[in-house]
């Protein structure tokens, strides 16, 4: 049966991500692969990961959701917003900027200037390709998000895109009002349950194991409506 792969919250891990995608035996053209949102920030190598999902949906044919770390770095370069500049310097962004810049010294500040620069000039398709992504993938049996489903909204494709890439409690602490399973990042699953590993709920399945963090990278494996299998590659550069 044909396999779903997905995985979420690579932040940067570059060499995990490709440890992670050699333990699965990814077949590209016989395997869905699904990508749910935040490739860049806290890890040290985010130019490269963005570049190779770039080629993954392009070439291969997989699914790349947007996630909140990725919308952030989009409306830092295009400068769209003050607060985005605010978080992304608190939370990853000098690691990203590092790696699109080549530049280890300095300021948080003059490397988000360099990187204003550099981005546009050197990877302009990165930004359009991160600021075009979709908020969700949906198919038979399962939706794949980055964050989460609102409950509050009936038709939850009418829900505002924050919640696509930001909500937690809502999501996390109600049942969803939806009849399929919601597979999702954004949230690391030791948060969730005290472990880093695959977390199953009612209705809901998180993955992100906060390899960015130093835990692991997870990978899942779909190949029917209750047929899993989990991966999982430690942190390493």
């Amino acid at each position: 049966m044909k396999r779903t792969l997905v995985i979420s919250d690579i932040h940067g891990c570059y060499t995990p991500f490709n440890d992670l995608l050699e333990l699965m035996d990814y077949k590209p053209g016989e395997d869905k692969l699904l990508l749910l949102g935040d490739f860049v920030d806290r890890g040290p190598r985010s130019m490269e990961v963005v570049e190779q999902v770039i080629g993954l949906v392009e070439r291969d044919g997989a699914i790349a959701i947007q996630g909140n770390h990725d919308e952030r770095l989009v409306d830092v370069v295009l400068e769209r917003s003050e607060q985005s500049l605010m978080k992304f310097t608190g939370h990853g962004g000098r690691q990203t900027a590092e790696s699109y810049t080549g530049i280890k010294q300095g300021t948080v500040e003059h490397l988000v200037e360099r990187v204003k620069e550099i981005i546009p000039e050197r990877y302009p398709h990165h930004i359009t390709f991160l600021d075009r992504l979709p908020y969700y993938h949906e198919d038979e049996h399962f939706i794949y998000v980055h964050a989460g489903i609102n409950p509050n909204y009936l038709n939850w494709r009418e829900q505002p895109s924050r919640d696509f890439l930001y909500i937690k409690g809502p999501f996390l602490g109600r049942p969803t009002s939806v009849n399929k399973t919601v597979v999702f990042g954004h949230t690391k699953t030791v948060d969730i349950h005290g472990k880093p590993d695959i977390w199953f709920g009612d209705g809901k399945i998180g993955i992100d194991g906060g390899c960015a963090s130093g835990l692991q990278l997870n990978g899942l494996e779909i190949t029917g409506p209750d047929r899993f299998k989990t991966y999982s590659v430690p942190w390493r550069v």
